[in-house]
């Protein structure tokens, strides 16, 4: 792509006006707050600031967020540039692709990568996952090849409350619950106290046309269902501020679940619970069963995955039959958990392993 035009400060079309609309200045609150760590980092360092990048789909909501951090970066000591991730999963996404990273080009954002990707067509969890778990691989080798510190997706208050309804009606826990993280290792999202409102405004606002996703109307697709069915129902049923109160609850949801992790890891350091996978668990039946269940069920999940039991396939059904050999144990069988990995009661112990491999202690 070109490189940016000059000056390094992009200027901003509100000046004119004597000030910015209120939803870019929203946008740019919110980008600013999400930098704010960076920027305090970089401050008085010699040469060239950090490297921040924009996954821009071209869509609303990651448009205005290219344009607030071509903004705010500069002004904050960093460096901003975007990646276009193009799923290749209908006609046209180049074409969108390519769009999207001329406007990003145009903002004056750099460097600006066009990154193909390829969706597995089947595997662990629907369509939807299976195209981000693409998108974010994509993303974070962008962010090692060009040392960028973080990279800014566009989510907004109406994704969260959109996944929050659809995990509350699979029967979620609080973790699940807890919704879209604002950080995850160098993935940030700061426009999630914003509403998708503000984002469009701020595009109509700076002269943005974004780029309409055809999946985003398309019924067959739950996520669609639940953004133009069961979403404006709930607000027509209890009133405008439901999408902000399902926010709200995966907020405070996140600091229960996150007090509830880290409580639950320090037990299952005390019982022995080794770090890595595959190389098997054996834990004190005793010490687990005096343990609240909340903490109890993490523990079991801890050690299944560090047994080898694979994340996407370990349901809530396979620890609670592990839970039954801690907490009714009658001399049942062994726990067929995914991956190979076997559960069984033994002299007290609870030992988690694939056959052949040594459990973390001896029972």
């Amino acid at each position: 792509m070109p490189d940016p035009p000059d000056p390094p400060h992009p200027p901003d079309p509100a000046s004119r006006r004597g000030g910015p609309h209120p939803a870019v200045a929203a946008v740019r609150s919110a980008v600013r707050a999400g930098l704010a760590d960076l920027a305090a980092a970089a401050t008085g360092s010699a040469g060239p600031g950090p490297l921040v990048l924009v996954a821009c789909s071209g869509g609303p909501d990651s448009l205005a967020l290219a344009a607030a951090t071509a903004y705010v970066a500069p002004r904050a000591g960093l460096r901003a540039g975007a990646v276009v991730v193009d799923h290749d999963l209908q006609p046209g996404s180049g074409d969108a692709a390519r769009e999207a990273a001329t406007a990003c080009c145009d903002l004056g954002l750099h460097p600006v990568d066009v990154t193909v990707v390829r969706v597995a067509p089947a595997g662990g969890g629907g369509p939807e996952a299976r195209a981000r778990d693409a998108r974010h691989d994509a993303l974070a080798a962008a962010a090692t090849g060009h040392g960028a510190v973080a990279v800014l997706l566009g989510h907004t208050r109406d994704d969260q409350a959109e996944t929050v309804l659809m995990r509350l009606a699979r029967g979620s826990g609080a973790r699940s619950l807890a919704g879209i993280a604002p950080r995850s290792g160098v993935l940030r999202r700061p426009l999630l106290g914003l509403g998708r409102a503000d984002t469009e405004a701020a595009c109509a606002t700076l002269g943005l046309v974004p780029w309409r996703d055809p999946t985003n109307t398309d019924r067959t697709q739950t996520r669609s269902r639940v953004r133009h069915g069961a979403l404006p129902a709930l607000r027509d049923a209890v009133g405008p501020a439901a999408a902000a109160g399902l926010a709200r609850s995966a907020d405070l949801l996140r600091e229960d679940a996150d007090a509830l992790d880290d409580l639950a890891a320090d037990l299952a350091t005390a019982l022995g619970v080794p770090p890595g996978p595959g190389g098997g668990s054996a834990l004190g039946v005793a010490g687990l069963a005096r343990a609240p269940a909340a903490l109890r069920m993490r523990v079991l999940r801890t050690a299944a995955l560090a047994a080898g039991t694979p994340g996407g396939a370990l349901s809530r059904r396979h620890t609670e039959a592990l839970d039954a050999l801690v907490t009714r144990w009658r001399g049942q069988g062994p726990v067929h958990l995914p991956g190979g990995v076997l559960g069984w009661r033994r002299c007290g112990t609870l030992v988690l392993q694939r056959p052949g491999v040594p459990a973390g202690a001896d029972p």
